[in-house]
């Protein structure tokens, strides 16, 4: 088990290090400057001289990565040109909204995708598995936006059951926070279980037909308790793959839904820094996301074990 661990984490630190690379890179290798778009048009050579040397972009590439470098080890993601305040701050500030978008997600595609892939499997061939099968490619092929829109109109405009859009005053409490999130939450979690769907119609139908499903039939069994307790169990481990990448991307790519519904989330903040050239959010804000990314992988990896006994780490 210690080996294991720490080749896991190894391998964790070599992705944040490429991601860490491709991020400064990239965030360089786009046109613009973020000290013209904080000054604006009016701004003299010598302003814009004054402030990149203030924040360090006067400096080589390989001297500003460097600096980032040494921020990082000390747990420091640099300070945001434009809002004048520590990334990390933030993104303390965004997480909140994001991470329970991604939670309500998940759970509203788990409760639609796992029971529906279920029920495919069981009744393969049939007009129910038809109908699961053609909504679950319906529902990957609809983008994310105009599923919002009609929501908004249908849930929001129309009924007024939902607000249109916001996540509430700051001092709001939980409860009103947790109701404007549910129209984006259905919107991602409703795409989203179209993979669900997909991936547990497949492990199930590769469970059922094993020997010993047949035989678990054979001794008279019931059929649900075959399918739940012998063929779902044993089916858990590409189920539990899906629903950790699926809380991955959901807390990585809700920046349409966070859009769409003008949710204060990381998504919004991150287009912003794009938008403004703000080096230091889009290195910070992605470098957490892919740690995410990573860290959501190695549980899923523990998790195993626990899903399934036959998995040794």
């Amino acid at each position: 088990m210690l080996k294991f661990l720490l080749s896991k984490l190894a391998g964790m630190a070599m992705v944040l290090a490429l991601v860490a690379v491709i991020v400064f890179v990239l965030t360089r290798a786009a046109s613009g400057d973020p000290v013209s778009v904080l000054l604006g048009d009016q701004a003299t050579a010598a302003d814009v001289a004054r402030v990149k040397v203030q924040y360090g972009l006067d400096k080589p590439l390989p001297v500003q990565f460097g600096y980032w470098l040494r921020q990082l080890a000390h747990g420091n993601l640099g300070d945001s040109i434009f809002l004048q305040r520590p990334v990390t701050q933030a993104l303390a500030e965004r997480a909140e909204p994001t991470t329970l978008l991604a939670l309500m997600a998940v759970a509203i595609a788990a409760a639609i995708g796992i029971p529906c892939g279920i029920l495919s499997a069981v009744f393969r061939g049939r007009l129910l598995d038809q109908v699961v099968t053609g909504v679950a490619m319906l529902g990957a092929s609809i983008p994310s936006f105009w599923l919002g829109l009609v929501l908004i109109q249908c849930f929001a405009v129309s009924l007024g059951w939902f607000p249109v859009s916001g996540y509430g005053a700051p001092d709001a409490p939980l409860a009103e926070r947790l109701h404007a999130l549910v129209l984006p939450a259905a919107v991602l979690g409703l795409l989203n279980s179209a993979l669900i769907i997909r991936f547990t119609r497949a492990s199930m139908l590769d469970i059922l037909g094993e020997d010993y499903v047949r035989t678990a039939r054979s001794k008279g069994l019931a059929e649900r308790s075959v399918v739940l307790k012998h063929a779902l169990r044993n089916a858990l481990v590409p189920i539990v793959t899906v629903l950790g990448l699926t809380v991955a991307l959901m807390i990585g790519g809700a920046v349409v839904t966070e859009t769409v519904f003008g949710l204060p989330g990381v998504g919004n903040l991150v287009v912003g820094a794009v938008l403004r050239r703000d080096y230091p959010v889009i290195q910070g804000a992605l470098l957490v996301i892919a740690g995410i990314y990573v860290l959501i992988n190695f549980a899923v990896d523990l998790l195993y074990a626990v899903v399934d006994p036959r998995v040794k780490a």
